[in-house]
């Protein structure tokens, strides 16, 4: 009975360890994508598409996020290792990156755009905007790369990667909904109410991005190790 009962609590445990991880994974990931900030952009480039285009660009644009960040998620850190980079240096240049992107969400209306002007408009020129600008930068961005590929390095092992997986598969789920209700959501939230999303998941990030560094220089130095 008793080795039962360790067993169970062993379990309960692990399974309690593992939602914390996917708690964090998802709320650090949707943080920085931010799927609400690619409205305007979707609803823009969209304008004179029927309903069924509109939801077939949401779907591909949300499955090219979720293989861009599949991708780096698994080979990521493989890659930049190629280059001679330590995963101390990863950590703390993708924490930078996703700290420049936090600054510019904390004031999107002088530098939170993540696509410029000119970029908008020659978007505009495309038939098919799923990949690029949609997936590529707006909801695969620097920072969520960086972030995928923090969780990567920092993978202990299979359960780790299963379950930061299925964050990045949550999120681009998300992402999909928010697309499809843009019109909707948009009047709902209304300008000022985006502002202040946008603001507060940018503090987020910017928190994630320091944290980033702190385990970086942490690593590197072998501090609390």
């Amino acid at each position: 009975m008793g080795e039962l009962f360790k067993e169970l609590l062993t379990f309960t445990t692990d399974v309690m360890g593992t939602g914390a991880l996917l708690l964090a994974s998802f709320t650090s990931l949707f943080s920085v994508v931010n799927p609400i900030t690619a409205m305007p952009v979707f609803m823009s480039l969209t304008e004179s598409d029927s309903d069924a285009e509109k939801a077939q660009t949401a779907r591909k644009a949300s499955v090219y996020m979720f293989f861009v960040l599949i991708t780096f998620l698994l080979v990521g850190s493989y890659i930049l290792s190629f280059f001679g980079i330590s995963l101390p240096g990863i950590r703390i240049a993708g924490g930078l990156v996703i700290v420049r992107a936090g600054f510019s969400m904390m004031n999107p209306e002088t530098g939170g755009r993540k696509l410029s002007t000119e970029d908008q408009e020659a978007a505009m020129e495309k038939e098919d905007v799923s990949f690029s600008p949609l997936a590529m930068p707006l909801l695969s961005g620097p920072g969520s790369i960086a972030v995928v590929i923090g969780f990567g390095s920092q993978a202990s092992g299979i359960i780790d990667f299963i379950v930061h997986g299925v964050a990045v598969f949550l999120t681009a789920l998300l992402a999909y909904g928010i697309l499809r209700v843009a019109p909707w959501l948009s009047k709902v939230i209304g300008k000022s109410g985006m502002t202040v999303i946008t603001r507060m998941m940018g503090f987020i990030a910017l928190a994630i991005g320091v944290q980033f560094v702190i385990n970086g220089i942490a690593k590197f130095f072998q501090i609390g190790m």
